[in-house]
């Protein structure tokens, strides 16, 4: 049934107007934003880069004494990533996507690092397949290579396909298919950190589509009170949006909670007809974050959707 559900998604030929950063950037360049800046890769604190260089060096160990097994290549494509070398992760999963094609998560994670680059299309091609491997075996946690608070585990493989295809779908401006996609997410988001990560992409995604009441209806599943690990933006905004108070979207400590505030925030002043006061909170976004977090990537997206003629 999942299959068959999702086969109708990806035939349901929902056309969208893309946004997408161009093909290739300069040497040292990890990618280009949607405007067309360089982005370089993000600047570590020495003792965190020594950290993820340490064990990128000890998955490239373990890759080469285990050439057979595919686990320790995914680990070298993720380390390289954290390292925000997105472009040496890209070519690793490709490497491993080559070798062991069956195995979805190659897939899985390269789609992931096209989103980072803002090559939607790509990441789109790459979770479509990635979504019809995965089907062949039964869903199974993903361990995290940078654990939460209580190092516990929250995602699985069928939850991050379809959460990174739909978000996909969300940039490159294809609701309609982003909100079918949502729907299976929905379906695996089995715990709370899962529930209001999906759920908060899903309300915007049908609210842009005019499907208010449904809109509504995923928002209070997801607003109540749940016991959440690590995605705490997102269940403050999901609050904030229940009760139309948007001061309630309480800013983390992270760069990252900054940015998916700040995105979530604008995104909502612009649902309820307020452009400018989301220009403006899109930028200071775009001006203020990490430009390879989600919110950072959709903020740049929207500014590009809504420039009018002279901006």
């Amino acid at each position: 049934m999942r299959a068959r559900s999702l086969l109708l998604v990806m035939l349901a030929g929902c056309g969208g107007v893309g946004v997408s950063s161009p093909e290739q950037p300069a040497p040292g360049v990890e990618a280009l934003s949607i405007g067309g800046a360089p982005l370089v890769a993000p600047p570590l604190a020495d003792a965190v880069r020594i950290a993820r260089e340490r064990d990128l060096a000890a998955a490239q160990a373990d890759a080469r004494v285990r050439p057979a097994d595919p686990a320790p290549l995914l680990w070298v494509g993720r380390r390289l990533g954290y390292l925000g070398r997105f472009r040496d992760a890209i070519a690793s999963f490709t490497d491993g996507a080559t070798r062991f094609p069956a195995d979805a998560r190659f897939l899985r994670h390269r789609g992931h690092r096209w989103i980072t680059l803002r090559r939607f299309d790509r990441a789109i091609a790459d979770l479509e397949k990635a979504a019809q491997l995965m089907l062949a075996t039964p869903d199974a946690i993903e361990p995290d290579g940078q654990p939460n608070a209580r190092n516990v585990p929250t995602g699985t493989l069928y939850f991050n396909v379809y959460y990174h295809l739909a978000l996909a779908h969300y940039l490159a401006g294809d609701f309609a298919r982003s909100a079918a996609v949502w729907e299976l997410c929905q379906g695996v988001s089995q715990n709370p950190d899962k529930l209001v990560a999906t759920s908060y992409w899903h309300v915007l995604t049908l609210r842009r589509l005019g499907e208010e009441t449904r809109a509504r209806a995923v928002l209070a599943a997801a607003a109540g009170d749940l016991d959440v690990i690590e995605n705490h933006s997102y269940y403050a905004l999901l609050r904030a949006f229940a009760a139309d108070e948007l001061a309630r979207a309480v800013v983390g400590n992270g760069a990252n909670d900054r940015a998916t505030t700040g995105n979530g925030v604008a995104t909502w002043l612009f649902l309820s007809g307020a452009t400018e006061p989301a220009r403006a909170a899109w930028s200071a976004v775009v001006a203020d974050t990490p430009w390879p977090a989600f919110g950072h990537i959709a903020a740049e997206v929207e500014l590009a959707r809504t420039a009018g003629p002279g901006r």
